[in-house]
């Protein structure tokens, strides 16, 4: 086996169980280990990959739920397979279900990215990209036949495909052709290196001095993307020197949890004011100064765009007999986003 396929089917099994379980841990596979050990023994066979669609799975082995598991336990029967294989198992499009009807067809498409950035203790902008992911949502009878183009295709790097992607077409014309699964799936990943700016700041200061820490932050929009930031947030580890920690802010709320994180709350930033907070941190018997300054996470969600600026220019479907409903969202959130100290 080719050491690419091993990595690539190693991340549909975690996919997978993801789906199945709603996360992935060792409680979790504990718990449900006869249906992890069904769906291993589905998606590979004598050493290879086998059926690795999760929609199929799914009318092979059924999802866990609470009734199943009390069954279980009455009748001492743990299996959740089905008696009879599904018809798309033999199919030539073995990700779709077999001739599946709709009495209103439906596809929506959703822009998901993550933007990770590092910015260093003095304001600048050390690294800044998107990873994102287009994922699709398809309702739609018999065997329809998609086309989405890009206004913009050049920007992407490092793209990733659905096994439904017509490889060719992406290569001669920038387009993915696709025959979708039934339901939701993700349809591509990708990259978008080196941007220049980040929708929002965040300012940290600290001064040392006497055995106590000043700490004074403060979080403003840098570059308005047109539509709401929300679910800001900003936490920070407080280093193992600290004893106490006395933080306010202007708005939103700051908790100390129990693992010394600081975590502040700010939700949406209002207009009459940019949230700051400001404290003090009091050090160790004997430390005069602190050394150990902390790395500042930020969290943010936007509805509406994508920062990347990638765009979808239209969406064509075939072989369906009537107009289907097509939706179109984007979403940005923050991945690992670090400001330094």
């Amino acid at each position: 086996m080719p050491p690419l396929m091993g990595i690539e089917f190693l991340c549909r099994v975690a996919d997978v169980l993801t789906d199945y379980l709603g996360s992935l841990n060792e409680d979790l596979i504990k718990d449900n280990f006869v249906i992890v050990y069904e769906l291993l023994d589905e998606m590979i066979d004598n050493g290879f990959p086998l059926t690795t669609e999760p929609n199929i799975l799914r009318e092979m082995i059924a999802p866990p739920n609470m009734v199943d598991k009390v069954l279980s336990v009455v009748t001492g029967n743990r299996s959740n397979m089905i008696d009879t294989l599904p018809g798309s198992t033999s199919s030539c499009i073995p990700w779709r279900t077999t001739d599946p009807k709709y009495a209103n067809n439906e596809v929506y498409v959703d822009l998901v990215e993550e933007m990770d950035a590092i910015i260093n203790r003095d304001g600048v902008l050390v690294k800044c990209e998107i990873y994102g992911e287009v994922q699709v949502n398809s309702h739609l009878s018999g065997v329809p036949d998609l086309t989405i183009s890009f206004a913009n295709p050049a920007i992407l790097d490092d793209v990733r495909f659905h096994p439904c992607v017509r490889f060719r077409s992406w290569e001669a014309h920038q387009v993915l052709s696709f025959v979708p699964p039934d339901g939701q799936f993700k349809l591509m990943s990708y990259r978008v290196r080196k941007l220049k700016s980040s929708p929002i700041y965040v300012k940290p200061q600290l001064t040392s001095d006497a055995g106590t820490c000043r700490v004074s932050v403060l979080v403003g929009i840098r570059n308005d993307p047109g539509k709401t930031i929300d679910s800001i947030t900003v936490q920070f580890q407080l280093p193992p020197c600290i004893l106490s920690a006395h933080l306010n802010s202007n708005y939103g709320t700051v908790n100390i949890l129990a693992n010394k994180t600081c975590s502040w709350t700010i939700g949406k930033i209002p207009n009459d004011r940019a949230p700051a907070m400001s404290g003090t941190l009091v050090l160790e018997t004997g430390l005069e100064r602190l050394h150990v300054f902390p790395t500042f996470q930020v969290g943010f969600r936007i509805m509406g765009v994508a920062l990347s600026g990638l765009q979808i220019d239209k969406l064509d479907l075939k072989n369906l007999p009537k107009p289907p409903y097509k939706g179109f969202r984007a979403l940005t959130r923050a991945g690992e986003f670090e400001v330094r100290s």
